[in-house]
């Protein structure tokens, strides 16, 4: 645990599972503080719970909102709930955007379940609006530390199409638009901004996409190393982005990929 992290502190959106689980548990290990913002029914909760406390054990504060992050009234409550555990000395020095939630459906079928307007809208606002949505949150109440990261998920389907894909690839296109763009106008306030392009991992947000297994499949066939990326390999590069060396990085999408993008 690294001691001069102790006063700050790492939010996490959408941090029950998957890369954003997997980054919490790393930057506790770094000496963070930590807070995760998800929603999960009551019967995901116990295998989640123990997550959690796997989290606490590295003897770090630690909160957590059931909450859906893109409400207004959850916003509201989790900032004052911040405001007032952090008090005047505590702040956020790492924002770690990994909301998955986004409709998964096709352009063209036989039945009327295609991808409306609606989709997208819901989709863009979720994965990559509410990026900016929450950066602005935590700047007009003062919460993030002089030198801040913030940190958002991208997939390589920003760029290549996937069947099912298009509101979701919309929405991580927008979000490495939107990151750029923070990483530009905030710089003055000493906050950097990245995306990291996760290769294809084994994650419950994976397997909600139809044909998942063939796109594991492709995915270990272009991997240089035969491999799928684990989140835990996606969280030790969020550890390298948070560490002082890494201070002068802003406004690039990073990949994590094991070389996967290359062919």
């Amino acid at each position: 645990m690294v001691e001069n992290n102790k006063k700050y502190w790492a939010l996490i959106l959408g941090g029950s599972s998957g890369l954003g689980l997997a980054s919490a548990k790393k930057l506790a290990s770094d000496g963070f503080n930590i807070c995760i913002v998800h929603r999960n029914s009551r019967a995901e909760m116990a295998e989640i719970s123990v997550e959690f406390e796997e989290i606490k054990s590295q003897n770090t504060s630690f909160l957590n909102f059931n909450l859906d992050a893109l409400n207004i009234e959850s916003q509201a409550k989790i900032i004052k709930e911040l405001n007032s555990v952090l008090g005047e000395d505590g702040k956020i020095k790492v924002f770690v955007h990994s909301i998955a939630k986004g409709n998964l459906k096709a352009m063209v079928s036989e039945d009327e379940n295609v991808l409306s307007t609606d989709d997208f809208f819901i989709t863009f606002q979720a994965m990559a609006v509410s990026l900016y949505d929450w950066t602005q949150l935590l700047f007009k109440n003062k919460l993030f530390a002089q030198d801040s990261r913030i940190i958002a998920f991208t997939s390589e389907g920003s760029t290549k199409p996937w069947k099912f894909y298009a509101a979701v690839s919309a929405a991580k296109a927008g979000l490495e638009a939107i990151s750029r763009s923070i990483a530009l106008e905030f710089a003055p306030f000493g906050i950097k901004c990245n995306c990291i392009q996760a290769g294809v991992a084994e994650t419950r947000s994976l397997k909600m996409i139809p044909g998942s297994e063939d796109l594991i499949k492709n995915s270990i066939q272009r991997n240089p190393n035969k491999r799928l990326t684990t989140p835990e390999d996606v969280a030790n590069v969020v550890s390298l982005l948070c560490k002082d060396e890494a201070k002068w990085i802003t406004g690039n999408v990073i990949p994590v990929d094991g070389g996967e993008h290359l062919q």
